[in-house]
């Protein structure tokens, strides 16, 4: 079907089982697209370029002496997310329900690669693939979207097609091994973090897809027999386990362990109400807080902008998520409910996450901040995640 300008759009037009928006030049893909949740994520990576530069300029260890090392990466990275959208529109989330298995088959054999000498480590975690020129890939990013668009597929299929109403107890075990394999890998690595998204994100699926609650409380409880397998079998390591500890105790080791938190927690109460001033963060500018542009960008915030700044950031994240729901809502069919629900509890559970352990009210898990923080495989990953909500919204169907 083409579109406003001719542009042509994939499975946007007439289809069985009802009649879809035809795009015209008064009902184009552009007139469609949810703008407040378009908005709000370039608001917000462009508030992380600021946050990461101001965090990152004066760190020469890191940035090869060129000050404008990690804002312009971050813009690049932004800019590479934006076209990931783009495309992903372009092709619709319903187009890329047929390439799941390949999309699927794709990220695990990536995450496999990552246990091979392929595989690097970075604060910690063997959870990279390095490609050389000063780039790196973390697979586990598109796990997340692929176990989303797996298991939405697998129990959305009959439901979708009238066979059914919800999803039956077979095809909902067959969604958990799905989801199960590339944890586990992720849990090799290991990369505690995103296991940690990845069981919410099932969590998030399930409760969507109308599968009955055993199956949600029966997950929760193998999820906490699998939190105590793990550790009495000794498979995380030391400083996951320290990570806990400081969460639990932050005055266990306030120079050792709980150091990353203690000085977050500083940061971001010395900056009040209105902050310091971009570029003028005492904690940031004498480089106390460790890993400041990714996994503690928030601290940044906090310091430099103050709880009017930190809290645009929580702003433009709760649009994000309600527009999101709004789409996960308004959609008639099942599989869009589910990709844009497994969105959704990614998004939240994360930006809670990082967010909290800035904070001391979460154990530090190593986990960005959406769009804020810098990493290019991150931002590619919920760019992408933002054409799946757009697509969903603008393939939406209406009544004759």
């Amino acid at each position: 079907m083409t579109g406003a300008g001719g542009f042509s759009v994939p499975g946007y037009g007439p289809e069985r089982g009802g009649v879809w928006t035809r795009l015209t030049a008064r009902d184009s893909v552009v007139r469609r697209l949810d703008w407040p949740i378009l908005l709000s994520a370039i608001t917000l990576s462009l508030l992380g370029a600021l946050l990461v530069w101001s965090a990152t300029r004066g760190r020469t260890e890191l940035n090869q002496g060129d000050p404008y090392y990690f804002l312009v990466r971050h813009l690049l990275n932004t800019g590479i997310g934006f076209v990931l959208m783009v495309g992903t529109i372009w092709l619709g989330h319903r187009t890329l329900r047929g390439a799941v298995p390949f999309l699927y088959g794709l990220s695990v054999v990536l995450v496999v690669l990552v246990l091979t000498p392929l595989g690097a480590t970075i604060n910690g975690a063997h959870a990279w693939i390095q490609l050389g020129g000063g780039f790196s890939l973390q697979p586990s990013e598109f796990v997340k979207i692929t176990i989303i668009l797996g298991m939405a597929m697998m129990l959305a299929a009959r439901v979708d097609a009238g066979d059914q109403v919800h999803p039956d107890h077979g095809t909902v075990a067959k969604s958990l091994g799905l989801a199960v394999l590339p944890m586990v890998i992720v849990m090799l690595m290991p990369d505690l973090g995103s296991v940690m998204v990845m069981v919410v994100i099932v969590l998030g699926v399930l409760l969507a897809s109308g599968a009955s609650n055993r199956w949600v409380f029966g997950l929760i409880g193998a999820g906490a027999a699998g939190a105590i397998a793990v550790t009495a079998l000794g498979l995380l390591d030391e400083y996951q386990i320290n990570r806990f500890a400081a969460f639990a105790n932050p005055e266990l080791d306030p120079a050792g362990v709980g150091y990353n938190t203690n000085q977050a927690r500083i940061a971001i109460g010395s900056g009040g109400l209105y902050g310091e001033g971009l570029f003028n963060g005492h904690q940031t500018s004498g480089q106390f807080v460790p890993e400041q542009q990714t996994d503690f960008i928030f601290t940044v915030a906090g310091e430099e902008l103050g709880f009017l700044g930190a809290g645009l950031i929580l702003v433009l994240l709760g649009v994000v998520l309600w527009r999101a729901c709004r789409i996960a809502r308004e959609t008639t069919e099942l599989y869009g409910t589910i990709v844009a629900a497994g969105i959704i509890a990614w998004f939240a559970f994360q930006s809670f996450e990082n967010i909290g352990m800035a904070m001391g009210i979460m154990p530090v898990a190593g986990l960005p901040l959406p769009f804020v923080s810098y990493g290019g495989t991150s931002m590619f990953a919920v760019w992408i995640a933002i054409g799946l909500l757009q697509s969903i919204r603008v393939q939406r169907p209406i009544s004759a």
